[in-house]
């Protein structure tokens, strides 16, 4: 077998293709993320404000319900019929469908019609990078070489990162150089239709790959898969490992991205008090970490192997994230934690009282949970005297009836309580160094993880076993888990109680991992 060009030229070209491709494929699903807000008002009915968000939000979600369908069907057309084709074919769906999104009717112009057209291409987006990540880890892997195939597919782990702080910033900058009316108008599309351009390049480019050499190898030995998923469930040790992929790799490397990129904007934002812009720009300083980091980590699976540097990212993840974001509460808003320890506040309620950040309150008992909540109060929830009305005791102070946040607003400011974190207390610095610690753990989990992708699976059913559990983790784990510690919170009335579920799966993976995690540095990839 020969190649038309020098296997360095092609790996140069690979990476490229690969990642900007990854590259846009994110943009596009995390566009839609950022304007989730903008099109509760645009695609669903304007009477209900709550109950459109919920369902903008719902539609985003189930963009990633669908990826593991994705990752089912298009894994085993890669495994039966090539990888190439399969990765056109992704890119090129995605990037359609993320087009058409910026040319939708509104709920104005087109009724119920719009919210399902958008609908249907959420579903093709999610189905579309279901067979797309994961899959290109495998692509990158087998042509990379062996001896350097950690720090060679590191970059592709870049791609996510990428994708979001390029969405945002192009959000941002049309919001500052666009009136509020005109975005809501017509600015939302841009983003939306400049994903076309980057289509063009990217299917360019990729036109241009070659079919990975392991899989021309089972061509021409005729050992190509006939059913990749049937063979997949029924051998006993590739079952196992996609098990372990699904448990321990992808679940701990999506719950630390998904702690330390995503909610902690949201908890430096709605529990700490932060400026919105300086809490963002927190984050994004420890993204921009992230890069040398998963390099630097990629390469040192390298040399000492890929189990130590992944164990090292779960359980530096398991021991770090509660303290962290104690640390950021203390360093970000010294005052509310003092007031969280020192003043107690007892919420009393008859009524059911059971508030859910997803749903509308329905009485004075969940109104009030959800003002605490929401303005980082820690609180217990006890029953009312019979007779009684809702009431709230505040450090100690005989329970008083209170109806309107204003009222308790006034009543916790009188002991303590503020609204806006003290810039004068704010210690920027400390932030960011606390960031960095999960980001270190992230890096540690994706800088090898490409490569051990492809490293665990054997040639013919390696593309499905891969996208596969990782699709699944990276939804049901990853994908759920601000879902989850927002609800915990609530549940238990204190801003940081919802840590704990990260921090409990993060440990589950590192005790998987130390009693099942293979070796995979130089693993032949032709078996």
């Amino acid at each position: 077998m020969s190649l038309p060009y020098s296997p360095a030229a092609i790996q140069r070209k690979v990476i490229v293709a690969a990642c900007f491709g990854t590259f846009l494929e994110w943009y596009d699903f995390l566009t839609f993320a950022s304007l989730a807000t903008y099109f509760s008002v645009l695609f669903f009915p304007p009477e209900n404000p709550v109950a459109a968000l919920l369902a903008s939000l719902a539609t985003f979600g189930v963009g990633m319900l669908v990826r593991p369908l994705g990752a089912a069907i298009l894994g085993s057309l890669a495994d039966k019929h090539g990888r190439r084709p399969v990765f056109i074919a992704t890119i090129t769906l995605m990037g359609v469908a993320t087009f058409c999104v910026g040319l939708l009717p509104t709920y104005a112009q087109v009724g119920l019609l719009a919210p399902a057209l958008l609908l249907v291409l959420r579903l093709l987006q999610g189905f579309a990078v279901g067979g797309e990540i994961g899959g290109v880890a495998v692509y990158l892997t087998e042509h990379a070489p062996a001896n350097r195939r950690g720090a060679y597919t590191s970059v592709l782990q870049l791609m996510g990162p990428l994708g979001i702080m390029v969405s945002m910033l192009q959000v941002v900058a049309l919001q500052a150089v666009m009136s509020d009316a005109d975005f809501h108008s017509w600015g939302w599309r841009v983003p939306f239709l400049f994903s076309a351009v980057l289509l063009l390049i990217s299917i360019r480019s990729r036109m241009n790959l070659h079919e990975s050499p392991v899989f021309l190898r089972m061509s021409e030995n005729h050992t190509v898969s006939k059913a990749p998923l049937r063979e997949c469930l029924a051998d006993r040790r590739t079952l196992g490992r996609m098990a372990l992929l699904f448990f321990c790799i992808s679940a701990g490397g999506s719950l630390l991205f998904f702690s330390s990129q995503v909610y902690a904007n949201v908890f430096l934002k709605n529990v700490v008090r932060l400026d919105p812009q300086l809490a963002s720009t927190i984050v994004m300083l420890s993204t921009l970490a992230l890069f040398p980091l998963t390099i630097l980590c990629g390469w040192v699976s390298d040399r000492i192997g890929r189990r130590p540097v992944l164990l090292a990212g779960l359980l530096l993840g398991c021991m770090s994230l509660m303290p962290v974001y104690n640390g950021l509460l203390h360093f970000g808003n010294p005052s509310l934690e003092r007031f969280n320890r020192e003043v107690p506040v007892v919420l009393y309620g008859n009524t059911p009282c059971a508030y859910s950040p997803f749903a509308p309150p329905r009485n004075d008992c969940e109104r009030i949970q959800e003002f605490l909540a929401k303005q980082g109060v820690s609180h217990t929830l006890q029953p009312a005297r019979d007779g009684q009305q809702t009431a709230v005791s505040i450090g100690g102070d005989a329970p008083a009836a209170v109806h309107r946040p204003e009222e308790l607003a006034r009543a916790l400011t009188a002991k303590g309580w503020s609204e806006k974190a003290d810039p004068q207390q704010i210690n920027r610095l400390m932030l960011f160094l606390l960031l960095i610690v999960p980001v270190i753990a992230v890096a540690l989990i994706t800088g090898p993880q490409t490569a051990v992708l492809a490293e665990l699976f054997p040639a013919r059913t390696r593309y499905t076993a891969a996208t596969l559990p990782h699709n699944l983790s990276a939804g049901w784990i990853g994908g759920l888990s601000p879902f989850m510690i927002t609800l915990l919170n609530v549940k238990a009335g204190d801003a940081l109680s919802g840590m704990w579920y990260p921090v409990g799966l993060l440990a589950a993976a590192s005790v998987i991992g130390l009693v099942s995690l293979p070796e995979t540095r130089n693993a032949p990839l032709d078996g």
